[in-house]
């Protein structure tokens, strides 16, 4: 199923995520998350990137990060592989341990690094391995314990995150009230992703900027706003630029559905209802085709927002026609 390349812009923020294999345990004992921590480790003392926050929860992780002298790819590449060598040999077992790729996603950094550092060290709590903000505080298993002067940890940029907060032991009081006022948000799903809808928190939010007929250009890769979007993206290629845009405006599945159920004649409720009328069958077939073809939306995505099964939308754009394009570009 064809997906978007990741954007391994040098010197940007990252926020990246990796999921065990059927989100199965990834670190199983202190010994794999040492062996994991030292490999971050030789990474930024290589000059790979600078490491802002991160998080080991038993099956997934979460790594805030700057890129340096090497892609993001050659640096998680030289992180995972050796981790999940040396995890089969501990473990004695076959096969993969991590879930299909990695997930990397551009980030704003003025916008988004304080938010980020908060939402990834609060993971943690969110998932019950520590209790409250003391053990937060001397847990070993992710940036927290560093930014809270618990852990002195050279590697870890602590300096930068903390310049965000103030001078001094300061710029540390207010980096802890900010991580505690946090508790309360509970998990952020707008942090998780990029694309419009995030960059802007919320649907409601996107339906306002339509109101007001502003348009802001969005890639699902990119957590930020329209002028960053066109930052990071403005020396990829054209092929690229085509999945970030159908003729000059963002498209992302939900405005298309719009947009295809509107030349149907039909409402957004008949495109996911999985009726079998020859018309809704028509416009879904048309919805998986551009999602997946032109925009390079994942088939799990789509199948998601349709209420459909993944064979449903790989059978479909596997066997369908091409739909003239113009139909739904131009039909707004």
């Amino acid at each position: 199923m064809p997906r978007l390349a990741r954007l391994d812009a040098p010197g940007v923020l990252h926020h990246v995520m990796g999921r065990g294999i059927e989100r199965r345990k990834i670190f199983w004992n202190d010994k794999d998350r040492v062996d994991f921590i030292d490999r971050l480790a030789g990474v930024v003392e290589q000059g790979g990137m600078d490491i802002y926050a991160w998080t080991l929860i038993p099956n997934h992780f979460h790594l805030l990060c700057k890129t340096k002298n090497w892609p993001l790819s050659t640096s998680m590449r030289r992180i995972l592989t050796g981790y999940a060598v040396n995890f089969n040999k501990r473990h004695k077992r076959r096969g993969h341990l991590f879930q299909n790729r990695y997930k990397s996603i551009v980030c704003q950094e003025d916008s988004y690094l304080k938010e980020l550092v908060r939402y990834i060290h609060l993971n943690l709590l969110r998932s019950g391995i520590v209790k409250d903000m003391r053990e937060l505080n001397h847990c070993s298993w992710s940036g927290h314990s560093a930014l809270a002067g618990k852990v002195d940890r050279k590697w870890q940029d602590c300096e930068y995150v903390l310049s965000y907060f103030g001078k001094g032991r300061q710029a540390q009081k207010n980096y802890l009230r900010y991580v505690e006022k946090g508790i309360p948000q509970g998990r952020r799903p707008e942090l998780v992703g990029g694309g419009l809808i995030r960059s802007l928190g919320g649907w409601s939010a996107v339906l306002a900027l339509r109101r007001r007929e502003q348009k802001q250009a969005s890639d699902t890769r990119i957590l930020g706003d329209g002028e960053f979007v066109q930052e990071v993206t403005s020396d990829l290629d054209d092929l690229v630029k085509k999945n970030l845009r159908l003729s000059g405006q963002q498209v992302d599945i939900v405005i298309l559905g719009e947009r295809v159920c509107k030349k149907h004649g039909i409402s957004l409720g008949e495109l996911c209802s999985g009726s079998r009328r020859g018309e809704i069958v028509e416009a879904r077939r048309i919805v998986f085709w551009i999602a997946v073809r032109e925009l390079g939306h994942s088939g799990a995505d789509v199948a998601r927002y349709l209420g459909v099964t993944n064979s449903c939308v790989t059978k479909s754009v596997s066997s369908g026609k091409k739909p003239d394009m113009r139909n739904y570009v131009n039909h707004v």
